[in-house]
């Protein structure tokens, strides 16, 4: 089943690059942003069904906002650093996920779980 949108910033072009050709398989649409206000601008528009957002390229107090800004949409949060009290830190503000930047095939799992789990609970 493939999701509507989804909203990327990451600091390192090579790994948004990776991921929004690996997010093309299950998402309709993939817009990646350039800075914090782009993909706020991005996820208002385009409404997406999650954002992956690089803790290089924002704060925790932008996780959080994102959060209340666009309910319900998930934020999955990548690092470089497999820090696990950064990520506890980032869980506790809002996040849905943390996974290490090079772990793509986590981040999509992350990404696509919730409506996965939602859809099958409505069948």
């Amino acid at each position: 089943m493939q999701h509507t949108n989804i909203v990327l910033l990451q600091s390192d072009p090579n790994t948004a690059q990776t991921l929004a050709a690996l997010l093309a398989n299950s998402f309709h649409s993939v817009y990646v942003a350039n800075s914090i206000n782009e993909l706020r601008y991005a996820a208002a528009k385009h409404r997406p069904d999650a954002i992956v957002l690089d803790l290089e390229s924002a704060s925790l107090a932008d996780v959080e906002a994102l959060k209340k800004e666009f309910a319900g949409v998930r934020v999955i949060c990548n690092h470089r650093v497999a820090d696990e009290e950064m990520w506890t830190r980032t869980l506790s503000v809002g996040a849905d996920d943390c996974c290490p930047s090079s772990d793509t095939r986590g981040i999509l799992s992350s990404a696509v779980r919730e409506n996965r789990l939602s859809n099958h609970m409505a069948a």
